[in-house]
């Protein structure tokens, strides 16, 4: 690592002091002009180029980096309100959250990808030569003729080695941070750049430990201007990459480029690039073990994800396997296809507890049985699917002509729903049953009384349910089976469904920021949980279930089918710090995502915290600005996050091994 270079861009962020203000109102400019959509967004790109300063630190290798702070918006606040009367706008209404295909462009160059290209790709193309020329003609004023030399070849022409395709990379990465697209995702790095770092390897133009350190440049400039992208909090940026993984003849991808990545990340331990290994269960314990090492440092990543169910799900969904086999992670933990892909994974959310209790409460006083009770609730979730899938129709985005010149295709256009508190859902199904039902030691008259009032006046039911209750996470077959009976549930309604795009709808365990959102306005529930009170985070038990240790979590999330809702969300498990003190804590570790990929998990990270640290960053914010935790599919600096994300990973379980 050079020590000075991080000094400057992580510790220090000198470059951030060096950024001006856009001051032009574009929007207004463009209304008044009448100008189309395409042209504004061309026009901002082309204007955005021109402004950009060249900056260079001495040492980098790896250059570009942001001198303009946020970009102004190319519609005006009626035009967006006249939009949406027609339209459905998701979050800000740019294209995000896709994978690109970065390895075709950075083979064969702009100039050759410019022959084929629309009038407004030509034009942006341009922009981004014109951009890249200035920072040459700055590494000749500085004397930096390795640079010069990076960019005689990139990018006009395709890459010839190592340094140049990183360098292009950097190059069309920060360009579609230019154009307006976020959460712009990395994609199966190690595969694309293989063929570059295998050849310059084998010329010996690179030992290992120079090749890492080049691999560590690269690194920081994901880092560079993270601060300036988009997200629910900060950290939450999408910069996610994915390393390992089968290949479409079934070999194993993981490779000397993919171990460099993972120490790269251990030796930076920076909260970007975000990584995400594929793994299945023919997986060698040694590479759970260079993961684990990952954890250990506290990054809250490498996030697992486990090829035999995630082909699986995704090929029964109707994607193709060649495109299948070649899945990425999104943003947070959505399973897209990279070049090819068009879809949202992230357009709505289903709250599971808000359905079980309104349930409940209209059916419990009927005196059915359960499995009358059951049948409701698959009731509730087909009519909410169906509710949310009727108010999604003519998707509308902003063109993106840079990002359209990274797909050749828009071959699959399927939404993804998020399956948010299955945990809390499922645990309240399972009190229910075991004390109205079975024992009938509670009334309903006696329940809702006490989630009326938040059990106040039933301290000894609160007890009852929240802690002796059967939940997932304990390995409690009477819990589990409703949680999966919620997934199956969930599945059904959305199979065979297509949205207005033709594309289907995907069912999955993610939460995002829903979690809070979702459990903030919803009263006490039957599992125990008071009124207001978060829920787990994506695929997770409650935070307030006593958890006899992380194997019997695994147990508990493993049992149900979990190939029928890959839209993504994981396990989630914390570790405290201390346990790693141990030489045997490694392998102990390790050997657990082992066997939750045996078992059929489809989804895991991992996060290595320390409880007291956090607490004096609360107090002492100063003092802990590199203190990295995992929220809920992504890593961010603990004092850069609001107070309510803080509290819920200190709330959350921490395991020993």
């Amino acid at each position: 690592m050079n020590n000075e270079l991080y000094q400057y861009y992580v510790i220090d962020r000198v470059h951030r002091g060096l950024r001006s203000d856009w001051k032009e109102d574009l929007a207004a400019k463009y209304a008044a002009e009448g100008l189309s959509p395409e042209e504004r967004m061309v026009r901002r790109f082309e204007m955005a180029c021109q402004k950009e300063t060249p900056a260079i630190h001495p040492l980098e290798k790896i250059v570009l980096r942001r001198t303009l702070r946020k970009l102004p918006d190319v519609l005006t606040e009626d035009e967006w309100k006249e939009i949406r009367k027609d339209h459905y706008v998701h979050e800000l209404g740019y294209v995000s959250n896709l994978s690109p295909d970065y390895e075709k462009t950075i083979a064969q160059g702009l100039l050759a990808r410019r022959e084929n290209a629309t009038p407004a790709q030509v034009r942006v193309i341009d922009a981004i030569i014109g951009l890249c020329d200035r920072y040459q003609a700055e590494a000749k004023r500085m004397g930096r003729e390795d640079i010069v030399a990076v960019f005689d070849r990139v990018p006009r022409y395709g890459a010839r080695n190592f340094r140049e395709a990183l360098q292009f990379f950097r190059i069309l990465h920060f360009s579609l941070w230019l154009e307006g697209d976020y959460h712009n995702t990395v994609g199966r790095f190690d595969q694309y750049m293989y063929p570059y770092f295998k050849k310059d390897m084998g010329a010996g133009v690179y030992t290992k430990e120079t090749a890492l350190e080049l691999v560590e440049d690269f690194f920081l400039s994901f880092n560079k201007d993270s601060d300036l992208y988009v997200g629910v909090q900060q950290g939450d940026n999408g910069q996610s990459m994915v390393l390992g993984g089968r290949l479409a003849d079934g070999s194993e991808g993981f490779n000397g480029l993919s171990e460099l990545c993972l120490l790269a990340s251990r030796n930076l331990k920076l909260i970007d690039p975000k990584i995400n290994l594929r793994v299945n269960k023919n997986t060698p314990i040694e590479l759970y073990d260079m993961g684990t090492e990952l954890t250990k440092v506290g990054l809250g990543f490498p996030q697992y994800s486990n090829d035999d169910v995630v082909i699986e799900g995704l090929t029964r969904l109707g994607y193709d396997y060649a495109d299948a086999v070649n899945y990425v992670v999104a943003a947070c933990w959505e399973f897209i296809i990279p070049g090819v892909g068009n879809d949202i994974a992230n357009i709505g959310a289903v709250n599971f507890p808000k359905l079980v209790d309104e349930v409940l409460r209209a059916y419990l006083p009927t005196g059915g049985d359960f499995e009358g009770l059951l049948q409701a609730v698959r009731t509730a979730i087909k009519v909410e699917c169906e509710r949310q899938m009727a108010t999604i129709k003519n998707v509308w985005f902003l063109p993106s002509p840079f990002m359209d010149l990274l797909r050749d295709a828009k071959k699959y256009n399927n939404f993804g729903l998020h399956g948010c508190g299955i945990a809390s859902a499922a645990d309240a199904l399972a009190a229910v049953k075991e004390y109205v039902f079975d024992k009938k030691t509670v009334t309903p008259a006696r329940l809702f009384a006490a989630l009326d009032c938040d059990y106040a006046n039933d301290p000894e039911l609160l007890h009852l349910l929240r802690y002796e209750a059967p939940k997932m996470g304990k390995n409690d077959d009477r819990a589990d089976k409703m949680g999966g009976m919620i997934l199956d549930a969930f599945a059904d309604a959305l199979e065979g469904k297509k949205n207005d795009l033709g594309g289907v709808w995907r069912a999955g365990t993610g939460t995002a920021m829903f979690y809070l959102w979702h459990a903030r306005d919803l009263g006490a529930t039957a599992d125990g949980r008071r009124a207001g009170e978060p829920f787990g985070t994506n695929y997770s038990p409650n935070l307030f279930t006593e958890i006899p240790g992380p194997l019997s979590d695994i147990e508990s999330f493993t049992k149900q089918d979990l190939s029928r809702t890959v839209n993504g969300g994981p396990l989630t498990l914390e570790f405290a710090a201390g346990i790693f003190n141990r030489p045997d804590s490694i392998r102990k570790v390790a050997q657990l995502i082992q066997h939750f990929v045996a078992r059929g998990g489809h989804q895991l990270q991992l996060n290595a915290v320390n409880l007291d640290a956090m607490k004096d960053a609360q107090a002492h914010p100063e003092r802990y600005q590199q203190l990295v935790v995992r929220i809920w599919g992504w890593s961010a600096y603990f004092v850069e996050l609001d107070r309510d994300f803080q509290n819920h990973v200190m709330a959350r379980q921490e395991y020993s091994v």
